[in-house]
């Protein structure tokens, strides 16, 4: 079968696509697929160089603003020309962030009318806008923490939001941008002197800031793989705080497969995260990731539509877990790609 991969992009997330998209052509080779690997913002196709010298693999620090770079923008709609100009038969978007993974190239696609991985446009759109997602988890009954978002433009001021906050919120907080993944831009902050510096550090990749409340205890995840849950994987950082350097950083962080948790408690998780993957429209693949308090209520924070599939992600972990190796699953997910343009 002749697959394309979209991978890179100008969104901060450019070095964990890279990476997603090196093991998943490493895994489609292995398959004896015919692949190309196309860089969404340079416009040119990877291959024939070998794999693994794309890069170097996510560097500790998310890149700088690549999102603004707007002339690279037009190479998304060239690099979507290409795989119909070579029929290609299905595109395995490895694309995180930006308009790879917000509703917009998801449109395009659909448009041209080449299958493609993961959830379509709506779905896309509407778990990258962190805010919107949590009312359709609150009008669900879902529980999720409780937030406030300041978007650019609504003539909101700072001061009246924080009025608005101290009303309804307590520190610590947590503050992170409105439409970004792979916690890029997130801070947990402890004290109202840190609060500036964390708004502002979010402020600056456009689209809001959402602050919630923190909620104490266990970071867990839950993957999705046609409408099921995998079994919940555990992360357990270094100093506390899941965050980029964390998450691409060889021993920053463990993860625990043998979670110990009541099964009871294990079904609630599961359910929820599947029910919360459905009500946004989600299909395929993705990943709930969730906060468990002492008390074992689980709080979900985001669904995330096209989960990293690097060899730091989770959703293979879970994967594994379940019996499914890596080629395995990228051939799965590819399946479910066709039988949804197909339906």
């Amino acid at each position: 079968m002749k697959v394309a991969i979209l991978l890179g992009g100008d969104s901060p997330e450019r070095d964990v696509s890279l990476e997603t998209g090196r093991c998943v052509a490493k895994a489609l080779m292995e398959l004896g697929h015919e692949i190309l690997a196309l860089d969404t913002a340079r416009g040119e196709d990877l291959l024939p160089k070998d794999p693994e010298r794309w890069g170097t693999g996510p560097s500790k620090q998310p890149p700088e603003l690549l999102a603004r770079w707007g002339q690279y923008r037009g190479n998304v709609f060239s690099a979507v020309q290409t795989c119909h100009r070579l029929k290609v038969q299905v595109i395995f978007n490895a694309l995180h962030g930006g308009i790879g993974e917000d509703g917009t190239i998801q449109g395009y696609l659909d448009l041209v009318g080449i299958p493609y991985t993961g959830s379509g446009m709506l779905a896309c759109a509407l778990a990258m806008d962190k805010t919107m997602a949590k009312r359709i988890f609150h009008h669900m009954s879902i529980p999720t923490p409780r937030g406030m978002t300041l978007f650019p433009g609504q003539g909101n001021s700072l001061s009246a939001f924080r009025e608005k906050l101290d009303q309804n919120l307590n520190f610590p907080l947590v503050v992170k941008p409105n439409n970004q993944g792979s916690t890029v831009g997130l801070s947990v902050v402890e004290k109202d002197s840190k609060f500036a510096k964390a708004f502002a550090e979010a402020a600056k990749y456009g689209g809001g800031v959402l602050v919630e409340e923190y909620i104490p205890g266990r970071e867990i995840t839950v993957s999705l793989l046609e409408d099921r849950a995998l079994p919940i994987v555990e992360i357990v950082p270094q100093g506390g705080l899941y965050d980029y350097t964390c998450k691409y950083t060889d021993g920053k962080s463990q993860y625990v497969t043998d979670v110990n948790l009541p099964s009871g408690v294990v079904q609630e998780v599961q359910d929820m995260s599947l029910e919360a993957f459905r009500a946004l429209g989600c299909y395929g693949y993705g990943r709930a990731d969730l906060r468990l308090s002492p008390e074992k209520v689980p709080y979900l924070l985001e669904i995330n539509t096209l989960p990293g599939m690097t060899q730091h992600s989770l959703v293979p972990k879970a994967a594994r877990v379940d019996g499914i190796e890596f080629p395995q699953l990228v051939e799965k997910i590819i399946a479910l790609a066709l039988e949804k343009q197909g339906s």
